[in-house]
């Protein structure tokens, strides 16, 4: 329970900080979006581990910054 509550509040806090950056262009926006997703999937695959979490993050944020080109 307490991995979903935060789970979700990584995702509230993201959707806020990318609806609050409205000088960011589409790749800048990719890059975050990706990092963010990317980090909670390392986070719930990994079972929480830190690592996980991290290497799940740095590789969201290089698909999604590759895929916003």
């Amino acid at each position: 329970m307490k991995r979903l509550i935060l789970s979700s509040l990584a995702l509230l806090m993201a959707a806020s900080l990318l609806t609050s950056c409205s000088t960011w262009d589409r790749r800048d926006t990719g890059t975050l979006a990706g990092g963010v997703i990317g980090g909670v999937a390392g986070n719930l695959v990994s079972g929480g581990s830190a690592v996980g979490t991290g290497i799940g993050a740095v590789g969201g944020a290089i698909v999604g910054n590759q895929l916003a080109k």
